[in-house]
């Protein structure tokens, strides 16, 4: 099954994103090498927002991701949640559907 972790950011994220860019992304690295976190990033130009997709048996390994996180932890995140995706279309849709 898929997750969708959505983060709502502070005000001041791209002000404050460069101390904690680093930790924040060798956090995320580490979760695609364990075959957690397929995509993630930024949405919006400027960002806003971000989206992280994660896969696995339930939600909480995308929970203890952002329990986790550099970003979290350090307010850049004001809000987030986690949300089950069911995928049905794409090459790793975890529940394809094909037209009859």
């Amino acid at each position: 099954m898929h997750y969708l972790l959505s983060y709502d950011t502070s005000p001041d994220y791209l002000e404050r994103r460069p101390a904690f860019r680093n930790v924040h992304l060798d956090h995320a690295w580490q979760a695609v090498e364990r075959g957690e976190l397929v995509l993630g990033g930024a949405v919006g130009d400027p960002p806003e927002s971000a989206l992280l997709v994660f896969q696995g048996e339930g939600p909480e390994v995308a929970e203890r991701f952002a329990e986790t996180d550099p970003y979290v932890l350090n307010g850049l995140v004001l809000r987030w949640s986690v949300k089950p995706w069911a995928t049905v279309v794409g090459a790793a849709a975890c529940h394809p559907v094909r037209p009859a």
